[in-house]
């Protein structure tokens, strides 16, 4: 079986995450996907590749298998991060579009369910957990920043266009506020692009789940609308123009955060 996770590490206190960009499918999964879910569409594409490099000294944990296995960035109960708002769940059912990802009656039940907890969930958020915990015994704090992208216009999830730069913070519980601010000053200063802290996305399980600031651990989530650096229609091309105009902007985010982090153990 494939590696679940992939890790690098580095010296710095900061751990970059990202648990969408994964494309693999295990073969028994791939009997049970219908055309649709064989597709993969809502991944987390070139994410990994557009921050590569930014930071150099920061640990990255990648999950190789893809969401639609079981979704990293879920609570493993299952339990919906927005009740009442349309979203898709620990292994979904329908994509981001609302359309079946399963040959009918191939659908997860919970021993299934179970099973990719073990396989899938689990070690990632293992593997990221013992990264955290090895930063933070060096540096004494530890920054976790969690990579996503989404397509910027999805009906299903929400009204209009979402704002380039979706920031994150389980509404300041996830981090101290001087990172937030920090993150969210560069945002509104970057020319051509828009921002919101909070709004239709406020972080995922990772975020909400690892960030617990009084302890030293900060965490940040950064949805990217994929217009910003890729063709969001299939085949889903990596855009060289756009995202070399993006990554300069995203490794300020990663510096500012990092550095008002590190301010508050000095």
């Amino acid at each position: 079986m494939t590696d679940p996770v992939d890790v690098v590490r580095g010296d710095l206190p900061l751990v970059l995450a990202f648990p969408h960009t994964g494309t693999w499918l295990p073969s028994d999964a791939v009997h049970r996907l219908n055309a649709t879910g064989r597709a993969i569409t809502d991944t987390d594409w070139h994410v990994h590749d557009l921050y590569a490099d930014l930071m150099p000294g920061a640990t990255m944990v990648r999950a190789i298998f893809h969401r639609y296995v079981i979704d990293a960035n879920r609570p493993p109960d299952g339990q919906s991060l927005y009740p009442g708002q349309a979203t898709t769940g620990l292994c979904p059912l329908t994509d981001f579009d609302g359309l079946p990802l399963y040959t009918q009656g191939q659908e997860p039940d919970a021993a299934e369910t179970l099973r990719r907890l073990t396989l899938f969930h689990g070690p990632y958020h293992a593997a990221l957990r013992a990264e955290l915990e090895r930063v933070k015994a060096k540096h004494g704090f530890a920054l976790l920043y969690d990579c996503h992208s989404i397509r910027s216009h999805i009906p299903y999830l929400f009204e209009g266009k979402l704002p380039d730069f979706n920031i994150g913070t389980n509404s300041g519980a996830a981090c101290a506020q001087q990172v937030a601010e920090a993150v969210e000053t560069v945002c509104a200063g970057a020319a051509g692009y828009t921002h919101v802290l909070n709004g239709r996305f406020k972080g995922g399980w990772t975020t909400r789940h690892y960030g617990q600031p009084e302890q030293g651990v900060h965490a940040i989530q950064m949805e990217l609308t994929q217009s910003s650096y890729m063709r969001e229609e299939a085949p889903w091309d990596y855009l060289p123009e756009r995202a070399e105009k993006l990554r300069p902007v995203l490794q300020r985010i990663l510096t500012a955060a990092l550095d008002a982090a590190a301010a508050l153990y000095r």
